[in-house]
């Protein structure tokens, strides 16, 4: 498989592993998470969004889609995801861009190109690539690819799992990395089924795998109110990551950098108006971490 569906490469990130790096992002995830701030990673296909405030009602969408996946209801233009198929027709027909879609498919070698143009910040900074989503391990087959495409050019490659993959898929790619930032959204099964869809245990089962077998990880808790942000879900997350001899872990505040995403996909977003954490908000949040031996940082 040569062409996987990806929604941004960003380039010059410094949040998501070391040095200077180019981040590329896969559509697709298997997890449901109330505070995604990339809901548009979770479907893996080409998706179009909405923004009433350009739209003029000229309705060209609604007559240029061949599966009349549109619908104009109550003065607000429905996409009918399921029957979308991707065609941007839609979009291309849109007069005033209220439409616009996310995901393309693109190939190895655009991408490997695309890394390969900041080569020198890589060097300099002991940089590289990460791989984020979604969750990447979806498209194993075209990650694989990509992947050993990318180690030719003896680049630092990191990423950005769930960990929520089938074991021996997990195990396969999981060996190709220099390192795993691995999310630990909660470590209690009730509280992670209820927060992302899921259950936590195939997660930690593959953390713990990876610990065994020397590969280099890096947990990171994104911290939610509603969900993980007690002292109580800290001791039980620490506890967790102590006993495994996890000895650091990031911190990852919420914020409502993703909000404005889910009215342009017609979603309802179940944070809305809740407030951004800070660092100085969670500073004994972080010492429970610290008092486990664990080096906690933001």
């Amino acid at each position: 498989m040569n062409q996987g569906i990806i929604f941004n490469i960003q380039k010059f990130s410094i949040h998501d592993g070391p040095g200077i790096r180019t981040t590329v992002f896969f559509k697709g995830c298997p997890l449901r998470c109330k505070w995604c701030s990339n809901p548009e990673s979770q479907l893996d296909k080409i998706q179009i969004l909405y923004d009433r405030t350009k739209c003029t009602h000229c309705l060209n969408c609604l007559n240029s889609c061949p599966v009349k996946a549109l619908s104009l209801v109550n003065d607000k233009i429905i996409i009918d995801h399921k029957k979308c198929i991707g065609c941007l027709k839609c979009v291309n027909n849109c007069l005033n861009s209220a439409l616009t879609n996310e995901g393309e498919y693109k190939n190895i070698d655009e991408i490997v190109d695309e890394c390969l143009k900041d080569v020198a910040f890589y060097e300099e900074s002991n940089g590289g690539i990460t791989i984020s989503g979604g969750e990447a391990m979806c498209q194993p087959t075209f990650l694989k690819q990509l992947v050993l495409k990318l180690k030719e050019h003896n680049l630092h490659l990191a990423i950005e799992t769930t960990g929520y993959v089938e074991s021996a898929t997990f195990q396969e790619l999981a060996k190709l990395f220099d390192l795993l930032l691995f999310d630990v959204k909660h470590v209690n099964n009730q509280k992670h089924i209820a927060g992302t869809g899921v259950s936590c245990d195939l997660i930690k089962t593959n953390l713990i795998w990876a610990l065994k077998n020397n590969i280099s990880i890096l947990p990171r808790i994104p911290v939610i109110p509603n969900f993980n942000a007690s002292n109580e879900d800290a001791k039980e997350i620490a506890s967790f990551l102590a006993n495994i001899k996890i000895k650091k872990a990031q911190l990852l505040p919420f914020h409502q950098f993703g909000e404005k995403k889910y009215e342009l996909l017609n979603r309802n977003y179940a944070l809305k108006n809740i407030k951004a954490l800070y660092p100085e908000d969670l500073k004994e949040y972080q010492q429970i971490f610290i008092d486990q031996g664990i080096d906690c940082f933001f």
